[in-house]
């Protein structure tokens, strides 16, 4: 690693993996450290925060985590307040947290839409809301939200709450990307496809049972390249849009799904 982010400080939401594994926001969390940025982590697990945490100090890294509730208004304000009073300043935020049950419009319960916008949208309501002060008052800073392929695409599968919502992010960061550039503000959204990941696997698993090996096949033939992506590429383009290197890059929807958004039929099941 270079530096890429050194003295950067950066809050990265959903930085723990919901399963044995390596997700995305773990992923994040731990490539900003090793380009030198401070980190300050927030999950509703304190497991898994902790072990994120621990990987990132064993390795000499900066970091602090707080646990709390991403549709909780006084959970995100203070989860900032901690990490200005612990490293003085927020450069970056990561907006990575989000669930996605599987469910079409007619079987898909209220209770469960609202669930899905509470968590994949309030969440970066919530924490934009209270970063993007703190980021003014610093001079700038770079926002990225953790969209999907699914807010563009129909994937195989029915998703209409993640896809409705992740849909919503997009149009979110555009808006703050706009209204923030006077503010040296940057917001960008990526958006992964196929990924093989915990919460992914965690996902195909209460769907179609424990034995998913064939749906995990099918996903990495749909990919032109043959496999799944992971973690570690979205973690990629999440330091290149938080970093100077992209300063002149905000407002773009980010693919990052191996040129699966290119062809022209849609798989049958991913």
């Amino acid at each position: 690693m270079s530096g890429r982010l050194k003295g950067k400080v950066a809050v990265v939401m959903g930085c723990g993996s919901s399963g044995p594994g390596l997700g995305t926001g773990k992923a994040i969390a731990l490539m900003f450290a090793k380009e030198g940025a401070k980190i300050l982590g927030f999950d509703k697990n304190a497991e898994a925060a902790e072990e994120t945490m621990e990987i990132i100090r064993a390795s000499g890294g900066e970091c602090s985590s707080y646990i709390g509730d991403v549709t909780v208004a006084s959970d995100i304000a203070n989860a900032v307040e901690n990490c200005t009073e612990t490293f003085g300043r927020i450069d970056i935020l990561v907006n990575n947290i989000g669930i996605g049950p599987i469910g079409g419009v007619v079987d898909q319960s209220e209770e469960v839409w609202d669930a899905v916008f509470d968590i994949n949208l309030k969440s970066v309501f919530l924490a934009c809301k209270y970063c993007i002060p703190v980021m003014i008052k610093g001079g700038g800073g770079a926002i990225v939200n953790i969209s999907s392929l699914a807010a563009l695409r129909w994937t195989g599968v029915p998703l209409i709450a993640y896809a409705g919502s992740k849909a919503a992010m997009n149009q979110m960061t555009k808006h703050i990307a706009m209204q923030y550039a006077a503010n040296n503000i940057r917001a960008n959204a990526i958006l992964p496809g196929l990924l093989y990941t915990p919460m992914m696997v965690e996902t195909m698993k209460r769907h179609y049972g424990e034995d998913v090996q064939q749906i995990l096949d099918i996903r990495a033939k749909i990919c032109p390249g043959g496999a799944a992506g992971d973690a570690n590429d979205i973690a990629y383009a999440a330091v290149y849009l938080a970093s100077d290197e992209a300063k002149f890059v905000t407002g773009v929807d980010l693919l990052v799904d191996g040129g699966v958004s290119c062809q022209i039929d849609a798989p049958n099941k991913a």
